[in-house]
């Protein structure tokens, strides 16, 4: 037999279900978006230049690219016991305006005592790359990276980005974003006291690399080129 206290009953548990239901729903929803705010907190206090890389104290991926504007190729492998600057650029690259002075000012210090710096070109047209070059002057070696092989095998997704490799050849740094002058001596004098007598338990003489021509440099016009697929 029913009776009214019954059907009230089950009235009041008929509309508790698509509460309950919502709750749940709501629930699943709110998971995720916390997750992405506990991300969002921890990452973006932090100077994304300082966060750690997989490829720190790995072997650094070798790679044999062709000069820029020709005159053959140029191997990292054959650089071994040296310390390397890699350094990511592109003509279309405004931040890599903003740090050409401090790897002119490194290399021009430090080329002297074995230490190289190879500019990768990356995502970008030979003529426009020969035209930044000639603008912004220094003679270190440029490359080209077909396919942009070498920039996946760094893990590089935007410009500029910059790895310094020790004498036996693993990265030590990584720095994303314009590349400072104070950044490069540090973590260069860092890589050359990790050296000291690499070259002589590996047998190697040091390569000397031949450098590309001097180009003058010119003023920089107002209005140049902005950096619309920039560097994370």
């Amino acid at each position: 037999m029913t009776t009214k206290h019954d059907e009230r009953d089950r009235g009041d548990e008929a509309s508790e279900q698509p509460r309950h239901k919502g709750s749940l729903a709501a629930g699943f929803v709110l998971v995720p978006v916390l997750a992405f705010v506990v991300v969002l907190a921890t990452g973006l206090g932090r100077d994304p230049r300082t966060l750690p890389s997989e490829l720190i104290g790995e072997p650094a991926p070798t790679f044999t690219l062709p000069r820029l504007g020709g005159g053959g190729s140029m191997s990292l492998g054959s650089l071994r016991g040296q310390v390397v600057i890699v350094n990511f650029w592109a003509s279309w690259c405004l931040g890599c305006r903003e740090e050409h002075p401090d790897l002119l000012a490194a290399w021009e210090r430090y080329r002297e005592r074995g230490v190289v710096l190879i500019g990768v070109d990356f995502e970008d047209t030979d003529e426009a790359a020969l035209a930044y070059a000639e603008e912004m002057g220094g003679d270190w070696p440029l490359v080209t990276d077909p396919n942009s092989r070498a920039a996946i095998a760094y893990g590089v997704f935007g410009v500029p980005e910059t790895f310094v490799i020790a004498p036996n050849g693993t990265i030590t740094a990584k720095r994303v974003g314009a590349v400072t002058y104070e950044w490069l001596t540090s973590e260069i004098e860092a890589a050359l006291r990790k050296g000291v007598g690499v070259g002589f338990s590996l047998f190697l003489p040091m390569m000397r690399v031949s450098p590309r021509p001097p180009m003058r440099p010119r003023r920089i016009s107002r209005g140049a080129s902005t950096d619309v697929r920039s560097s994370r």
